[in-house]
């Protein structure tokens, strides 16, 4: 099983890790274009003007983008530990067991749009660069990434695909036959609407569920199953579709 994550724009700092190795990371067949994306992001952040035009950065967040000129020579820590906010608050890495992140660590790959997608255990630095971000010389991110990464991705022998990442994220790279979930809340009158606030925090919710249990889904039947036993109210929408609901 694959579980696809979004990321997050803020990520924790510093690391322990060795410098960035783009032939080390998750899917190796992206190395050329993690590259060109690479090299585009450092040089235009090297310009203070043309990073907070390229990068969408206000004046407080310059700062972001001086960190994208040291990326090939920055600390570097597990995706799974960089990326944070509400979505991996829920998910709560930090509180798994041994065993329970060897799973996810097996199991978590995050969409990124500078590097594709990465594993959960592989050591990236922190960075800022969004999937509608556009870098001089290089036109939409989309454009880069799209010819290759859903191939890699279905490529990847993965079996089953959960793809929890954002719209913006999961068109860089969509996965055919993918396994959703919408989360929806219940009002007293008995309607549904769609969940804004609370989205990612029960997407992560899921993503633990998938990511530690010893099961090993092959379908959306058993998805939901491990999903009901961690305590999630879920129903089934369509082949491919699961409903998680609150109250």
């Amino acid at each position: 099983m694959l579980i696809l994550l979004p990321p997050s724009e803020t990520k924790a700092t510093g690391g322990d890790g060795p410098p960035l190795r783009l032939d080390h990371l998750f899917l190796p067949s992206l190395t050329r274009v993690r590259e060109m994306v690479l090299d585009a992001l450092m040089s235009v952040s090297a310009s203070p003007q043309a990073a907070a035009a390229a990068l969408k950065l206000g004046p407080k967040q310059l700062g972001e983008a001086e960190r994208n000129v040291v990326l090939r020579t920055a600390p570097t820590m597990p995706a799974l530990d960089r990326y944070t906010g509400v979505l991996y608050d829920a998910l709560d890495a930090g509180a798994m067991t041994l065993s329970q992140r060897g799973r996810a660590d097996e199991r978590i790959a995050i969409g990124s749009a500078l590097f594709g997608v990465v594993g959960a255990d592989d050591l990236i630095p922190c960075y800022r660069l969004s999937a509608g971000s556009k870098l001089p010389g290089l036109g939409s991110l989309r454009s880069m990434w799209r010819p290759l990464l859903s191939d890699a991705l279905h490529g990847a022998d993965s079996g089953l695909v959960v793809d929890l990442r954002s719209g913006g994220y999961s068109a860089l790279g969509p996965v055919d036959g993918a396994i959703t979930a919408t989360v929806l809340t219940e009002q007293a009158d008995g309607t549904r609407k769609v969940v804004s606030h609370f989205n990612k925090h029960h997407k992560g919710l899921l993503a633990r569920a998938l990511a530690t249990t010893r099961a090993e889904p092959q379908n959306l039947t058993a998805v939901a199953r491990v999903a009901s036993r961690a305590g999630l109210k879920v129903e089934i929408a369509s082949d491919r579709e699961l409903l998680i609901l609150t109250g």
